[in-house]
């Protein structure tokens, strides 16, 4: 039961203290599950927000979802999930009475302002941050740089691409590359060490039996 209130307080605390949606929930999801708990690793986190956005439901929710479900089963996805959306569901419900005349105020509209700036800093920051954790190779750095040439190519001519296109292009490209070229590459490399295996050790036995013959002729 303390596993399962940890996790219901921790993704309350997340859905609490977040603003911005689910993106600007990322880098406190972060903060709390990788960095402070250890609940899951980094490489973990970047495979959950791939197939949270890939999937129905909104990313904080799917990620409170798979990480309760990691640590408690069923019940941690319930708690989990329960934990992370309350908060929004209970300051929503309390706002939607006197949303309209809160706007009104000047004080409440130039401090939701000041909000939306600071929830772009979140999103860049958690951004960043997966950015880290990305295997550095000449493939991911490819891959990184056809997503953003293709992001701003649409956004420049006034239209947009889905994210879910710019996933699974990534997914596609990663098969080919992780789990045919490379794979192939693999299974290739062990029978060239076991050429060069051989080769020293054909060198060795005529050393050896080099080294015999003139030890028998002194």
């Amino acid at each position: 039961m303390k596993k399962l209130l940890n996790l219901f307080f921790t993704f309350f605390k997340i859905g609490l203290f977040t603003f911005g949606g689910g993106y600007a929930m990322i880098a406190l999801i972060q903060s709390e599950t990788v960095q402070k708990k250890n609940w899951i690793s980094g490489d973990e986190l970047l495979n959950i927000v791939a197939v949270a956005e890939s999937t129905p439901g909104p990313i904080a929710i799917n990620c409170a979802t798979y990480i309760g479900y990691k640590r408690a089963g069923v019940l941690g996805s319930l708690f989990a999930t329960l934990g992370v959306v309350l908060p929004s569901f209970i300051i929503i419900f309390a706002i939607s009475f006197f949303i309209e005349s809160l706007l009104q105020i000047e004080l409440i509209n130039n401090a939701f302002k000041g909000i939306q700036a600071a929830i772009a800093v979140l999103i860049i920051r958690a951004g960043v941050k997966m950015l880290k954790n990305i295997k550095k190779n000449a493939f991911s750095i490819i891959v990184l740089m056809l997503a953003l040439a293709i992001t701003v190519t649409f956004n420049f001519i006034g239209s947009e691409v889905s994210s879910i296109y710019l996933i699974m292009t990534g997914g596609v490209l990663g098969y080919i590359y992780y789990g045919l070229i490379r794979k192939e590459s693999t299974v290739n490399a062990p029978e060239t060490n076991q050429i060069e295996d051989d080769k020293v050790n054909a060198d060795l036995a005529i050393n050896d039996n080099v080294q015999s013959d003139e030890e028998d002729k002194i």
